[in-house]
């Protein structure tokens, strides 16, 4: 879509807090009519629609959005955030293998700013799966490159953390 619409997009969400929860609705209807001018197969309408619902406490309802904005093609940066919103969303729903399936690709795709995000994303599906040692070392790993001193310790831990552990003889 055009910048003007995509600018109108970025002030509605930037009013999100705006909108208290018994005002949830009145968001959604915000980002519908963004969505009605779009063309009719843009993957940018159920991807917004999705935020929306997801973001006003939906998880159930933002999934099937998610779906349908990746099969429509949504891709780069917005099909990056659908995957890790997604993945959450999925978690939440009680469904977090299918989180799992969903983000593990990302850890091998191109880099972006959203690293972190899909780590963080994936360490709770992790957990919520009871693995929480690939979570906490995914979490450990993301968390090592920021830390001022310590980087490289904290990276080691988290490798050990899922390498297999030498048995004593």
């Amino acid at each position: 879509m055009d910048q003007d619409w995509e600018n109108r997009v970025s002030a509605a969400w930037a009013s999100f807090d705006d909108y208290p929860e018994e005002r949830a609705a009145e968001f959604r209807a915000l980002i519908d009519g963004l969505v009605a001018e779009l063309p009719e197969d843009s993957p940018l309408g159920p991807f917004e629609q999705a935020c929306a619902w997801d973001s006003t406490g939906h998880s159930d309802r933002a999934v099937p959005l998610y779906r349908e904005a990746l099969a429509r093609g949504l891709s780069g940066y917005k099909g990056r955030r659908a995957k890790i919103q997604m993945s959450s969303s999925l978690r939440n729903v009680g469904r977090a293998e299918e989180g799992v399936a969903l983000l593990t690709p990302e850890l091998d795709g191109p880099s972006d700013e959203l690293d972190d995000a899909v780590r963080a994303t994936l360490a709770l599906c992790l957990s919520s799966l009871g693995r929480d040692r690939e979570g906490l070392a995914l979490v450990l790993g993301a968390l090592a490159p920021h830390l001022p001193r310590y980087q490289r310790s904290m990276a080691n831990y988290a490798r050990a953390l899922t390498e297999p552990q030498p048995q004593e003889a």
